[in-house]
């Protein structure tokens, strides 16, 4: 039989692309060397991402030309930070999709955020045998809060296990939910496996048993699609420094309804309507969990780390860290012989690899590479449970962004086997 399909029946769509040699222009310190007079190659993002020039900019502008406080002043350059503060959140909210951005509450850091939840939403809600249900993998971030929270109102932690190969066992999970807890806290991608966690499927399943979920999405927010509307999530947060704004900076969202149920954070300036002697009301949200004069010009920078990466476009990043994943993991399998790399293929992670040369401490490894100016991070990554997990002490990790080009893959590999020569002399 003829094939009668018509011809763009048969197109398939290409996935979105980026140029990496052409976005590395935008970041200037990617033209510095260091003390040796080696080139920068940056592979620690997953700590502390480069900034851009529209980011470096954007701060400059306030500091520069309108630095002054907000929500107060009702002249000229007050009211333009104001302005610019505003329009960051609007910024962040369309970045992850949030239905308004009143439900946007600026940070400081995600671990901030966090704790914000846990004492604001967490001290009304948790109390004696309740539980709360984590993961292993969770960051020190997602997991002392949460200690902190139990210890004090004397409930329960729960943790989801992990497989050898990194993935959550959700079998076990479901079983977690028949002690119906209240909360489930999880990252949406491990900052040192690199898996990336089936959110909406865990949100949902949780919601199903009656819980309430936060996710942590530090490492989500700067390299995939992130949609918290779609997720169906209660709270999500996230820091700009690992989205190439600037330390200092981040976000939680939450659901209106429940910012609007939960008392202040903090008490101060801006987070109050009226204040008399003896009491005192708060303001609207999200300025309710506000207090105090913010970081005004970080947040303003994370407000254009947003837009710079909006203009980039979230799949065409997901798809350039996908393949430097699996780039990655091929060549160094290839190159360095015994290298011992941690989590999921390529498919199920993020930007992220972790390894180990066996006998040589992942500090070693680190120190030697930065004399070819390589940074990597070691050590175990705030996440001292999950090393524990694996029976490791540290590891030493790799991990990329939108400047990320596989010739730093290249050159990690030809330093790791310099590594290897030195230490079999």
């Amino acid at each position: 039989m003829a094939d009668t399909a018509t011809p763009t029946a048969r197109i398939r769509t290409q996935p979105a692309r980026i140029d990496p040699h052409r976005i590395r222009a935008d970041f200037p310190i990617l033209a510095t060397a260091n003390r040796f007079g080696k080139p920068l190659v940056y592979l620690d993002s997953a700590a502390t991402s480069l900034k851009p020039k529209a980011v470096i900019e954007a701060v400059d502008g306030y500091n520069s030309e309108y630095s002054s406080n907000i929500h107060r002043g009702i002249y000229e350059i007050a009211e333009r930070a104001t302005a610019a503060y505003e329009a960051a959140r609007v910024s962040t909210a369309r970045l992850i999709n949030a239905p308004e951005a009143a439900e946007i509450v600026f940070v400081r850091n995600a671990t901030e955020a966090i704790n914000l939840v846990a004492y604001s939403w967490g001290r009304r809600n948790i109390g004696r045998g309740d539980t709360i249900v984590l993961t292993e993998m969770e960051h020190h971030a997602n997991l002392v809060p949460w200690q902190v929270l139990v210890q004090e109102r004397d409930g329960d932690l729960e943790f989801i296990p992990i497989t050898d190969d990194g993935l959550l066992r959700l079998e076990v999970y479901e079983a977690l939910l028949h002690l119906h807890p209240k909360l489930v806290a999880f990252t949406h991608v491990s900052n040192m496996l690199g898996t990336i966690n089936p959110v909406r499927e865990l949100t949902e399943m949780a919601h199903a048993a009656g819980a309430l979920v936060l996710i942590d999405g530090a490492q989500a927010v700067p390299h995939i699609p992130v949609d918290v509307q779609a997720i169906g999530a209660d709270f999500y947060v996230f820091s700009g420094h690992k989205m190439l704004g600037p330390t200092g900076s981040g976000a939680l969202w939450a659901r209106r309804e429940l910012l609007e149920a939960m008392p202040p954070f903090l008490a101060g300036g801006d987070m109050i309507r009226e204040v008399h002697l003896r009491r005192s009301d708060w303001n609207e949200i999200p300025y309710k969990f506000e207090a105090g004069t913010p970081d005004i010009a970080a947040e303003i920078g994370l407000g254009a780390a947003a837009e710079y990466l909006m203009g980039l476009g979230m799949d065409a990043i997901r798809v350039h860290e996908q393949e430097l994943a699996r780039y990655a993991i091929e060549t160094l399998r290839r190159e360095v012989p015994g290298i011992e790399m941690y989590g999921p293929e390529a498919g199920d992670r993020g930007g992220v690899v972790s390894f180990n040369l066996p006998g040589i401490h992942p500090h070693d490894v680190a120190q030697i590479l930065d004399r070819s100016g390589i940074c990597i991070r070691a050590g175990h990554h705030c996440t001292m449970p999950l090393h524990e997990r694996f029976d490791l002490a540290a590891t030493a990790r790799a991990s990329f962004n939108v400047y990320t080009i596989p010739e730093e893959i290249d050159a990690l590999a030809v330093g790791l086997r310099e590594v290897v020569r030195i230490f079999e002399r």
